[in-house]
């Protein structure tokens, strides 16, 4: 016995796996007492078993077992588990716990079985592990000799399963992320790996990215991120069924999709998911709505492997951050090489940051009333390394990144600073200086922090106006952007309202999100004069602007006509090719010189010489224009 001991400890040192230990515990029984066969069954959480180890038992007996639920009268082994205590029976042919079982019974006799005893293995918490058998060829209940090495092994089956529930622990820890209890990213990894991708349509994934983890971390702090994070997983866990959800990654999971019905139409069931994640999640005293983007690829049958659907799903969740935040795209082939293009712009603008390449132009915002300089915007020019000088909108591709569009946003700030510090030092007025900020500057919180540092004279932070296309100000309205332009009047800045009439822009918006200046988009003025709806937009707005104490901007002004008009529909100021394109910092101090409202002698300004076709630089700027 001590040899055997010996054996089945040097075993589990080892690491041997549990069915070999159990297996040889069970041999060593049935070579030491003839006419009995040992078998072992686990129990899991649920009240099933399932074989573990009986070298001597058919094979297809064993099997049989599987799934089988304990219970007060489940033969032997089931009761054994049930009660928790050892189960003799003598007879099975006669046994009241084995009557249920009928084929049981009859499948013991034609092996020569008449009697099992069994011995549940228990742990320290009470819970039942195992069932360690013996069935004897005789209708007999176990000798002395028996007890005492069933006593032996079942200490030995303590210390091997106490090992293995460490190992699976272990192997528990690693496969799951601790927060959310989710499988992982090496789970997901390993899900991955044992996928096929000859089988087009068969299966897919979907990328789902929190937008508003890092806003309830900084608003509300840590520890209700993490609840929005444990509801959000347990929502997808559910939602996946019968498939799988994932944690990838801080705020992102993954949705596995093999069901049919999910797969055939991929963008709704990432609308299913939007809905299921729209409830809003109750914390304390307070509400709090989920919000994701989502990105999912299918596999086509072309991929080199299932980490090639992986990418393209990626590709796909990128591409939704940037273009159509808070909804769903689906790969499409060709979506990588817009990709491509993106981190060759902002590739490009990097060097030109660095190589100082990146400077600031001025465009004059002219008085309708006389044509004089009241104001500029700053637009952001590229020369690139051939010498041609560019606008904002040949590489807007990288603005869409965060990194790029604050460093350009504080390069812009900084360039313009001083320019308008230097002008007022020689007494040329500007008037009020425009600069376009982004919904990456709004809402990175940095931008107020740069003014402080950057502008540290309040005279010229008061003659700052930030300019904010409706999209980022009214369709995107979320509480950091509305804080952040909060904090930005306080300091003095002026707010305008860029490009209005393009986008989202509801009339009643204004009242609920004051502004200083509003600039009418460019595609209203390019219909006047003969356009008589545009003539009344434009005159209804001008009205609503005067109750709310805004000045009005028309933008992209080309004729002599459009300003006529604009004029007689009580515009105030007029901004287009008409007047005067962007110019360097040389040109437009002469432009000040000659023109500004400030100047008693200056001349009304119209570069009428301006064929309508150098317009083009303007018009071809993307709607969600940044620093054009």
């Amino acid at each position: 016995m001590l040899s055997f001991k010996a054996e089945i400890l040097e075993l589990i040192a080892k690491g041997a796996p549990l069915a070999e230990v159990m297996n040889r515990m069970c041999g060593f029984i049935e070579v030491r007492f003839r006419g009995v066969i040992c078998s072992v069954l686990m129990v899991d959480r649920s009240g099933t078993l399932h074989p573990l180890a009986a070298p001597s038992l058919p094979d297809a007996y064993s099997r049989s077992l599987t799934n089988l639920a304990i219970g007060p009268n489940a033969g032997s082994c089931g009761t054994a588990a049930y009660t928790g205590k050892p189960v003799e029976v003598t007879d099975i042919a006669t046994d009241y716990r084995w009557a249920p079982y009928p084929a049981f019974q009859a499948a013991t006799q034609s092996l020569g079985l008449k009697a099992c005893w069994s011995s549940p293995l228990v742990d320290t918490s009470g819970i039942v592990l195992a069932t360690f058998a013996l069935y004897f060829d005789e209708a007999r209940g176990p000798t002395a000799e028996e007890r005492d090495a069933v006593t032996v092994c079942l200490h030995l089956c303590d210390l091997a399963f106490a090992r293995h529930q460490r190992v699976i622990e272990r192997e528990r820890r690693a496969n799951t992320d601790a927060l959310t209890t989710l499988p992982n990213q090496g789970s997901f990894a390993r899900a991955l790996a044992h996928l096929k991708c000859n089988d087009p349509g068969a299966w897919a994934l979907l990328l789902i990215d929190l937008d508003n983890l890092k806003v309830v971390n900084d608003t509300f702090g840590h520890a209700v991120g993490d609840k929005l994070l444990q509801d959000v997983a347990s929502r997808l866990a559910r939602f996946a069924l019968p498939d799988s959800a994932f944690r990838v990654g801080g705020d992102e999971f993954a949705v596995l999709i093999k069901d049919p019905e999910r797969l055939r139409e991929l963008a709704g069931t990432a609308s299913a998911v939007a809905q299921m994640l729209a409830v809003p999640v109750e914390y304390e005293h307070f509400s709090l709505v989920p919000e994701a983007t989502m990105g999912g690829a299918v596999v086509s049958g072309n991929e080199c492997g299932p980490d090639a659907v992986r990418r393209n799903a990626d590709l796909a969740l990128y591409h939704a951050k940037e273009t159509h935040r808070g909804g769903f795209v689906r790969y499409w082939p060709g979506i990588d090489t817009r990709m491509v293009a993106r981190l060759s712009s902002i590739e490009s603008v990097d060097v030109a940051l660095r190589e100082g390449r990146i400077d600031a132009w001025y465009q004059p915002i002219v008085r309708l009333a006389d044509h004089r300089i009241v104001g500029l915007e700053a637009l952001c020019r590229m020369t690139t390394v051939t010498g041609e000088v560019v606008p904002a909108s040949t590489f807007a591709e990288a603005t869409s990144d965060a990194r790029v569009a604050s460093v350009l946003t504080h390069h812009m700030l900084a360039a313009v600073c001083d320019d308008m510090r230097n002008w007022r030092d020689l007494g040329i007025d500007f008037g009020r200086m425009g600069v376009n900020v982004t919904a990456v500057d709004l809402r990175g919180g940095r931008l107020a922090a740069a003014l402080d540092d950057i502008f540290v004279e309040e005279e010229l932070r008061n003659r700052l106006v930030l300019e904010v296309t409706e999209n980022v100000y009214i369709g995107d309205h979320d509480r950091t952007v509305i804080r952040a332009i909060g904090a930005l009047k306080e300091r003095g800045v002026g707010i305008a309202l860029d490009d209005f009439g393009t986008g989202y822009a509801s009339l009643t918006h204004l009242l609920d999100f004051p502004v200083d200046f509003i600039k009418i988009d460019r595609s209203f003025t390019a219909r006047l004069p003969d356009d008589a709806v545009s003539e009344t937009i434009i005159a209804g707005l001008v009205a609503i602007a005067r109750k709310i104490g805004a000045a009005v901007t028309a933008e992209g002004v080309e004729t002599t006509a459009q300003a006529d008009v604009l004029k007689q529909l009580g515009c105030g100021y007029g901004q287009g090719f008409y007047f005067a394109k962007g110019v360097d910092r040389a040109e437009t101090v002469r432009l000040l010189m000659r023109h500004a409202a400030a100047n008693q002698h200056a001349i009304p300004l119209a570069n009428s010489s301006v064929p309508a076709s150098c317009a083009v630089e303007t018009r071809s700027a993307p709607s969600r224009r940044t620093r054009v």
